[in-house]
């Protein structure tokens, strides 16, 4: 297994109003993330948030090139990100206990916190078609160019790792700085992950390794 330690590139935030990160996502120019009662655009170049969507948005996020999924309590929203309207409702496989979220190649991925586990699902009906297991507490989810990461947060300790998507085994860990917790996470499909950084209540951005 290579690991290593998380570069941090740069931090957002805190940000007014907003006490905790849940979930992260990224559509391409905006880093969404989730805090409580709302999603947040920011743009990565200035720093600022430029839009909020009121909704339900306690747990993981994801972008699907055109809608964003919320993890909001026992259930999963599919939201047009131009209105904020909610189009579809699923059951969240964990029932409460989930965190992190993903989109890749039709299907969402969940991580449940303090099952260890991530969960593939059908976006349109929930139901679960495979099953990955951790020896850590899962936050946030991210796949980048075919490979499948997530956040872990114990304590005060706190990694990204790059997963086998088969077998769940770990590949790739980057250690973040002690006291540095991963809330949410998503990378930007380039040289970066962004990772919320939960009560802290800063986003960050940290180096993908090559």
């Amino acid at each position: 297994m290579k690991h290593a330690n998380a570069e941090i590139l740069r931090e957002y935030g805190p940000f007014e109003g907003i006490d905790g990160i849940h979930g992260v996502t990224f559509d391409g120019q905006q880093v969404w993330f989730a805090s409580d009662g709302q999603l947040n655009a920011l743009d990565p170049a200035s720093g600022e948030t430029v839009r909020t969507l009121k909704v339900g948005a306690d747990g993981g996020t994801a972008f699907d090139g055109k809608h964003l999924f919320q993890i909001a309590d026992r259930h999963i929203h599919k939201i047009d990100p131009a209105t904020g309207r909610i189009l579809n409702t699923i059951a969240a496989p964990g029932g409460g206990n989930d965190s992190g979220m993903a989109w890749a190649e039709g299907s969402l991925w969940v991580g449940q916190y303090r099952d260890r586990k991530i969960h593939q699902i059908n976006p349109e009906t929930g139901e679960i078609l495979r099953t990955l297991e951790s020896n850590r507490f899962v936050t946030g989810v991210t796949w980048v160019d075919g490979a499948l990461w997530h956040g872990t947060w114990e304590g005060e300790e706190s990694e990204l790792r790059r997963i086998d998507p088969g077998n769940g085994e770990v590949l790739e860990s980057l250690t973040m700085p002690d006291g540095t917790g991963v809330s949410g996470l998503e990378a930007d499909g380039k040289d970066r992950f962004y990772c919320g950084g939960g009560n802290s209540g800063r986003v960050r951005a940290v180096r993908r390794p090559k």
